[in-house]
């Protein structure tokens, strides 16, 4: 069973992706955006890492609440607000369900259309939600009570990946770059390329604990 005993690793593994490819990042960012998404992201994952004994025990909803909470308080400027809004979302569709699978699925699927409405936006206009939403779509085709979780982790991978992948090509109609018009066409979004990051560490997170025997 997956437990919130994991999310100290999580959180640690994540705050050291995030580290080892902030020069990549930022130099994305740069080119369409402000140039700071990755220190305002660094801001919350290091007020995690300082929390994240804390973590250790709570029910996965309480967990995604108190992340929401230190999100909304550390990080700066837009990511700041999704992602406030992603774990907040989540911890209040998963307390009205099982945190069963399936439960997980509906819940993370509000989590995301709760995103939608706080950016006023959706797939297709190269921003991170052109990672979770393609995510969501896919977790909610494969819902049965008895998943083969492990080849489901690794299509999460690719499906994340090729939603980063995939805003490359798009026209930015949201936020700074979408002042650049055209010019934003040929490069990632650097929010996608942080979620897409965030979401394979804790696929490898998840894939090693489910590899090893309790």
């Amino acid at each position: 069973m997956i437990t919130t005993r994991l999310l100290p690793q999580i959180i640690n593994n994540i705050f050291a992706v995030i580290e080892n490819n902030a020069e990549e990042v930022t130099l994305l960012d740069q080119v369409i955006g402000d140039g700071d998404h990755v220190t305002n992201l660094q801001r919350g994952l290091k007020a995690l890492v300082l929390q994240q004994e804390e973590f250790i025990g709570l029910s996965w909803p309480n967990a995604w609440q108190k992340i929401g909470m230190i999100m909304m308080s550390s990080v700066g400027g837009a990511s700041g607000s999704l992602y406030a809004t992603l774990f907040m979302a989540l911890s209040k569709a998963s307390s009205e369900t099982d945190i069963s699978f399936p439960g997980f699925v509906k819940a993370f699927s509000e989590a995301v259309e709760a995103v939608k409405k706080r950016g006023k936006s959706e797939a297709g206009e190269k921003t991170l939600l052109d990672v979770y939403i393609p995510v969501s779509d896919y977790l909610s085709t494969v819902v049965n009570d008895e998943p083969d979780l492990s080849g489901i982790l690794v299509e999460v991978s690719a499906v994340a990946i090729k939603g980063m992948e995939s805003t490359r090509n798009m026209l930015a109609t949201k936020g700074r770059a979408s002042f650049l018009e055209a010019r934003s066409i040929g490069h990632i979004d650097a929010g996608a390329k942080t979620a897409q990051l965030m979401i394979c560490t804790i696929v490898d997170v998840l894939t090693k604990a489910l590899a090893t025997p309790a």
